[in-house]
């Protein structure tokens, strides 16, 4: 990739968040990278959970350089942008989250997401500390001249905290900090979801698929953004891999 190429790839994958809603699926190696180029996606994310499976691995197991060895891998496998799931920045402190940032930068993503919880645990960052995660992530986007959108996650739901208002308090205060999309993974009530569009609006705001009843229509017609898959496509294969497997011992 050359410097325009990417350049380019970050103006496309803002341009995509100015109106309506596009489907952001991840893919967890080259070959399934391709094939949603092939199906007409516009952009792809990558997902923590898929990136550990390829590794033999748990989600959360991944160290920096592996997360950083698979952004690479993924931006250089098509010419679309690529949202990196970079977890909780693989570090607490806000300065190290700023200096691993500054390092997937150099992978070509076209955006990055943050999370408000250390890796592998059910206990949030205290609010005031994750606010300061977020604003070392954007401090590190602005100083390195380049123009990647930063995704600040609530982890509240997934960790068992599906209280709403604390979820949108760390969610305004990350658009407060900074953030250019705002994502509550977890959050699947339609209702639920129409208010965190309102009052976090103008900025974007994404949601993970993670049942049939979650439709891109109906996501789209409360107004958001973007619909991610995290690791359900990367599962779906694993499940048809291991009942091919299961049946070919038999």
């Amino acid at each position: 990739m050359t410097a325009d190429e990417v350049k380019s790839r970050r103006a496309r994958f803002r341009s995509l968040h100015s109106a309506g809603c596009f489907v952001l699926p991840n893919p967890w190696d080259t070959g399934s990278a391709i094939r949603l180029k092939q199906r007409g996606f516009e952009a792809l994310a990558s997902s923590s959970a898929a990136a550990a499976w390829a590794l033999g691995k748990d989600d959360g197991e991944l160290t920096l350089d592996e997360a950083i060895t698979h952004l690479t891998m993924l931006c250089a496998a098509t010419d679309l942008p690529v949202n990196a799931d970079f977890e909780n920045g693989f570090a607490d402190e806000p300065n190290d989250v700023a200096a691993n940032v500054t390092q997937a930068i150099r992978t070509g993503i076209a955006g990055l997401s943050i999370e408000d919880r250390p890796q592998r645990t059910s206990v949030l960052y205290l609010f005031d500390d994750a606010i300061a995660r977020v604003a070392a992530a954007r401090a590190a986007i602005d100083s390195s001249g380049t123009d990647e959108m930063l995704v600040a996650r609530t982890e509240s739901y997934l960790a068992g905290h599906t209280e709403f208002e604390g979820a949108m308090q760390r969610l305004e205060g990350f658009a407060d900090a900074g953030a250019d999309v705002l994502f509550a993974p977890g959050m699947r009530d339609i209702s639920e979801i129409a208010e965190c569009v309102r009052r976090l609006a103008p900025r974007p705001v994404n949601v993970l698929q993670m049942s049939p009843s979650m439709t891109v229509a109906a996501l789209a017609g409360v107004g958001v953004r973007r619909v991610s898959t995290g690791g359900a496509l990367a599962k779906a294969a694993w499940a048809a891999f291991d009942e091919a497997a299961a049946d070919l011992r038999a």
